[in-house]
């Protein structure tokens, strides 16, 4: 595929769609990952007397009370910090302003549009990637570069949009994650995978493409309890997905020797913080308790297929993120593949936050900035931002 090394840039009005949908708290930048992750891309750019315009989502836009919430400003000022150099804001997605402001354009100069989901406000005209506005931001540059792999799923004006108007290429950091989930096609084995989250509904897609690649797959967090009820085991009040129980007895019945489920609990009768919890064989679940994690013989059982695994994908945490106490299971998990150098690639979405939270996320392998992209690629399907540039 095109990347942006293989387009001259010179003189030129590149558009580079990023990423930039970072978390706010009162209108400051909480975690400012993802504007660094895209800094390679734009700086390459810069260093090669293109005129930079980057386009970027925040947030959802449904209604005018988003407009503020969801305002692009405070990341031109951190660009500004980040680059070193002058970022002009346009505060608008469209118009006069905009196209003068491009016009006026030296190399070397940014401008950064305003959020391009305040085009939703009308009629989902970027959501829903409506062509005359795809056709119109595709007008005000020469080249487009998408390097914002957090949105490839998704067809939108900003990117399947605008590619299907101009000559269009890859940045670094689509380069990159593509690169390392590429070595999923066609895994080294044993191949390794680990899933964790909440529901079996949402892996659905997932379990069914790898378990065909997989030597093994590691299952915990809340979805182990629909796989653990499938099995016959009494889980209490754990989570249970139940619409999907037959599709969990299925795929043990056909991959016995694939599927790994947790064989020990932290469990308590509470889901909070504050109630005490204790560590039970999965056999002596009480009809009133509910599993919050994996406990010390599951990380134990987890870790000796690991440690085998030429190259692991894992997704989703393995207990409830959000406490304190049932965190252990995934930190320690994770701590293990780290000192043990493992060729992990952590999935996009909560597994990136939580080793990001623990320290752990720089030092793995690949840690993919895509949370339902990841996933999509994972389950084998198409990436309309990237079928607009193939």
């Amino acid at each position: 595929m095109k990347t942006i090394k293989d387009v001259n840039l010179e003189n030129k009005k590149v558009l580079i769609r990023c990423d930039f949908n970072v978390p706010m708290k009162e209108g400051k930048i909480v975690d400012d990952t993802r504007i660094t992750a895209a800094l390679p891309t734009i700086q390459y750019a810069l260093d090669n007397n293109a005129k930079v315009i980057l386009f970027s989502h925040l947030g959802r836009v449904k209604e005018e009370a988003d407009l503020t919430k969801n305002n692009l400003a405070p990341v031109a000022k951190r660009l500004e910090e980040l680059l070193n150099k002058a970022v002009t804001f346009v505060d608008e997605t469209r118009g006069k302003k905009l196209e003068t402001a491009i016009a006026n354009m030296n190399n070397k100069d940014i401008i950064l549009v305003q959020n391009t989901r305040y085009e939703d406000l009308d009629g989902k005209k970027e959501s829903k990637n409506d062509p005359e506005l795809g056709a119109y931001w595709a007008s005000l540059g020469d080249i487009f570069v998408n390097d914002a792999f957090g949105t490839i799923h998704r067809a939108h004006a900003s990117n399947v949009g605008i590619a299907s108007n101009i000559e269009s290429c890859i940045g670094f950091l689509i380069e990159k994650e593509l690169a390392a989930l590429k070595e999923l096609d066609n895994p080294a084995h044993p191949f390794v995978v680990v899933l964790g989250g909440a529901k079996v509904a949402d892996k659905i897609g997932v379990i069914e493409n790898l378990v065909k690649k997989a030597d093994k797959i590691l299952i915990g967090g809340g979805m182990a309890f629909t796989f653990l009820k499938a099995e016959g085991y009494e889980i209490g009040n754990s989570l249970l997905d139940e619409e999907n129980i037959e599709f969990c007895k299925k795929i043990v019945e056909e991959y016995p020797e694939k599927i790994v489920l947790p064989v020990d609990a932290a469990v308590t009768t509470e889901y909070s913080e504050n109630e005490e919890y204790k560590v039970k064989d999965i056999n002596n679940l009480e009809y009133n308790e509910m599993g919050l994690d994996i406990g010390p013989n599951t990380e134990k059982l987890f870790e000796n297929y690991l440690k085998e695994a030429n190259i692991a994908v894992w997704n989703g945490p393995l207990g409830v993120y959000e406490f304190e106490k049932y965190k252990q299971g995934t930190n320690h998990i994770l701590q293990f593949v780290v000192d043990n150098n493992i060729k992990i690639i952590l999935g996009g979405g909560d597994i990136v936050a939580a080793a990001s939270t623990a320290g752990y996320k720089d030092k793995v392998y690949h840690a993919s900035t895509g949370g339902g992209a990841t996933l999509e690629y994972l389950e084998g399907k198409t990436l309309p931002g990237l079928e607009a540039i193939k």
